[in-house]
């Protein structure tokens, strides 16, 4: 038995960097991919996300564009603390769900909320340059996308390994 694994590329097209995860969502989908994987452009649609999710995944690997303070292009696998995942906000408060955008932590905070959780979670984010309005990535993010798929792919690799290895490491 193999670990079921979401990757899900989020991202605004229309906020030239933004679309970082859409694009390597994309290129990731003509690619073979292990057992247990799935791959999907989720955009903007956070909601659409946190439902997928109760459809029950051990892990999930966001990619999106990630203001780090580095050089445009510049990857990073954050993986958050799993106590503060999805609970942006005060003490009961919901965080708002807005249709239009794609914040990951309202997502998760949907996902709680709906009953559901993810064992697993990494963000392969890239550095990006400019997210304002505008279509297509910069150079310094476009050439990113391959080395962002390539890691993706070693992530799930890893992730979906049969479950008689152990829990998550």
């Amino acid at each position: 038995m193999t670990r079921r694994v979401l990757v899900a590329g989020i991202g605004n097209i229309f906020q030239s960097d933004d679309a970082f995860g859409v694009e390597v969502a994309t290129l990731l989908a003509t690619r073979t991919l292990p057992p247990g994987v799935r791959v999907e452009d989720f955009g903007i649609r956070g909601v659409h996300l946190a439902y997928e999710l109760l459809e029950g995944y051990d892990g999930l690997v966001l990619i999106d564009a990630v203001p780090m303070g580095d050089p445009a292009g510049t990857l990073a696998v954050i993986e958050p603390e799993p106590d503060t995942v999805g609970t942006s906000g005060t003490a009961g408060e919901m965080p708002v769900v807005d249709a239009h955008t794609m914040n990951p932590d309202v997502v998760l905070a949907t996902l709680r909320r709906l009953g559901g959780s993810v064992e697993k979670i990494l963000i392969v984010g890239c550095q990006p340059a400019d997210l304002q309005d505008g279509m297509g990535l910069t150079p310094a993010v476009a050439a990113a996308v391959e080395d962002a798929a390539q890691l993706c792919l070693q992530l799930v690799s890893e992730m979906v390994e049969p479950i008689t290895k152990g829990a998550f490491q």
